[in-house]
């Protein structure tokens, strides 16, 4: 099991590209793009396409579903990082939406606890958590910290997908010492093609300025659709950035002490 022995915030490897905006963008060769791609688990449409793009990406798989394992296995064989896509409570939307095994506010501090370690321990290969929905449960410090905490102990970084402006995960990350990103942004929050193309070139203007981001995307819904516009776009992207997992943007990663209980 990982230990985090040293603070890690990716942040600071963010906020320093985009402060350097103001001076001369980075050369693509330390420009770094990650794209994340959530709601796997469930043998959701375009996640074979998806999973057969070529390029390294971070797949977000949802525990405790029928497809759990099997994408984690397949995400792995092909080279691709894997992070646990936990299921979280948002302000609204329907329960059914959020999946088995989810982290909601009324729970108890000891049954979010054994419900964050039980999703970790269901998606193999996994080296970071971001949440699903979760508008709700991301705004609460109790169960926040909980969550982090949990990632703490087992050497996991976590991704905040930003589904709400007032996420305590910052603040909670940087004061438990746990390594976070921040999604920049989504190529498919709204659902058609014509919107998702918008946001793939906003993505590349993103790039053009300078900065190493990250977006994210989904199987499901909008699956085929985002796995033919990534195809169409990384040859551009990959002309401004290097495409990585996410693990790349949190700055030494590699040196946590893995054998460290």
């Amino acid at each position: 099991m990982r230990s985090l022995f040293v603070f890690l915030t990716a942040m600071l490897m963010i906020q320093g590209a985009a402060g350097a905006r103001n001076i001369l963008p980075l050369p693509a060769h330390q420009k770094e793009l990650a794209i994340v791609i959530d709601d796997l688990g469930n043998d959701m449409k375009g996640t074979e396409e998806i999973l057969h793009l070529p390029v390294t990406l971070t797949l977000a798989i949802m525990p405790f579903l029928p497809s759990t394992k099997a994408d984690a296995e397949n995400a792995h064989r092909l080279g691709h990082e894997v992070i646990v896509h936990l299921p979280m409570e948002p302000v609204s939307g329907k329960a059914s939406w959020l999946g088995p095994g989810a982290i909601l506010t009324s729970l108890s501090n000891e049954e979010i606890r054994n419900r964050v370690e039980k999703a970790i321990e269901d998606v193999p290969y996994a080296v970071g958590v971001n949440h699903h929905m979760g508008s709700k449960a991301t705004a609460d410090e109790r169960v926040m910290r909980i969550v982090l905490e949990v990632c703490k102990e087992r050497g996991l970084f976590y991704l905040d997908s930003k589904t709400t402006g007032k996420s305590v995960i910052p603040k909670l990350a940087r004061e438990l010492e746990v390594p976070y990103l921040e999604n920049k942004l989504f190529f498919d929050d709204v659902y058609t093609l014509q919107h998702i193309g918008k946001q793939a070139k906003h993505l590349s203007h993103e790039l053009d300025e300078g900065e190493s981001t990250i977006a994210i995307g989904h199987v499901g819904v909008t699956g085929m659709k985002v796995a033919v516009m990534l195809k169409e776009f990384i040859p551009l992207y990959e002309k401004k950035a290097s495409i990585v997992p996410l693990s790349d943007l949190i700055p030494e990663y590699h040196l946590i002490d893995e054998s460290m209980p």
